[in-house]
């Protein structure tokens, strides 16, 4: 009823754009790592064990947002500009929104690993410019090109540290950061004229950070949209079963989205898989304190590659959502969320 109503108003002007938009929550996943997991043959199941392709398979748990990473010059040859037009075409036939993540980078870009392509090292910034615009404007004209609709771009993956070491390696070069996400920017814009440009960092508990990159991008001029953040307990070196988990979560984001006036996206989580019952009790309550405690300003949690491989030996990667390709109990906070959605 309450949908109705809301739905009426707008239809007759009677509504805010920002609380037409407080209505959408985004339920997403990061599965970039799928056209890799086809190409061996693996397979993922639903709960009662039918067999299913990664974006209908988040579909079924009620998510309504992919997210896909990009790189330069694939190392691997998996992560180009073909394989995220091919996911985002499965996931847009789903009826789901499309995130893009680009690494500026030819292999994973985080904290630790933000290294440059190998074809933009020892060039001269405004010419890294000009390369990293080009890289952004042509991958996202791409998927403009095959009918692919972008709702959210982040320009940098978890730029921490900075992006394009050691050119714009946070401390020392922060203005050169500044100036390539700018230029991120721009060239988002320049294709997708409303998608919601995002800065990504890590370790969402930590404050000081986001005050120290946030304030300097504020000083410096930098261009973003939206805050970024990854949520994950584990590499945080916290009990994801404590209430404290989630709450201090809340209160950094609440505080961001008020001090940098913007909206806050968990774009990445992720919890212990081999711990199912504390992780669906964790991400329960991350997803219900974004939905319910931020006055709107935390539209959306992102899981990472929660169909990851992952054995009961401990094989693969841990803070996935699947054991043995088959969902743990992880993946009901998310189809939960969804049935609340819906009322």
């Amino acid at each position: 009823m309450k949908k109705q109503l809301l739905a009426c108003l707008a239809v007759l002007g009677l509504l805010p754009i920002h609380a037409q938009e407080a209505e959408v929550f985004w339920l997403g996943a990061d599965i970039s790592g799928t056209p890799e997991q086809e190409a061996i043959g693996v397979v993922n199941y639903t709960t009662d064990k039918q067999p299913m392709e990664n974006t209908a398979l988040m579909k079924e748990f009620g998510l309504n947002a992919i997210r896909l990473k990009v790189w330069v010059n694939s190392e691997n040859g998996f992560n180009t500009p073909r394989h995220v037009l091919e996911m985002a075409r499965r996931a847009q036939n789903q009826g789901m929104e499309i995130m893009i993540d680009f690494h500026y980078s030819d292999t994973w870009a985080d904290p630790g690993h933000n290294n440059s392509p190998k074809e933009w090292l020892d060039l001269p910034l405004e010419v890294v410019k000009g390369k990293l615009a080009e890289h952004t404007a042509g991958t996202l004209q791409l998927l403009k090109d095959n009918g692919i609709n972008v709702k959210w771009v982040q320009v940098g993956n978890e730029t921490t540290n900075g992006m394009v070491w050691p050119m714009a390696r946070i401390p020392d070069h922060m203005e050169a950061y500044v100036e390539l996400s700018n230029a991120g920017y721009d060239a988002v814009k320049s294709v997708f004229p409303d998608a919601v440009v995002i800065t990504h960092l890590d370790d969402g508990y930590n404050r000081f950070l986001y005050e120290y990159v946030f304030n300097a991008m504020r000083r410096m001029g930098g261009k973003f949209d939206a805050i970024g953040m990854s949520v994950y307990p584990y590499w945080s070196k916290r009990d994801q079963t404590t209430k404290e988990a989630v709450t201090d979560i809340i209160d950094n984001i609440n505080y961001l989205s008020k001090e940098f006036d913007c909206k806050v996206y968990i774009v990445e989580t992720g919890v212990a898989v081999w711990l199912p019952e504390e992780g669906y009790d964790f991400l329960s309550r991350l997803i219900n304190a974004a939905m319910n405690d931020t006055d709107g300003n935390c539209p959306g949690v992102f899981y990472w590659e929660p169909t990851s491989i992952h054995t009961p030996e401990g094989g693969g990667y841990s803070l996935g959502a699947y054991e043995s390709f088959m969902p743990t109990k992880i993946m009901n906070a998310f189809k939960e969320a969804s049935e609340k959605l819906k009322k």
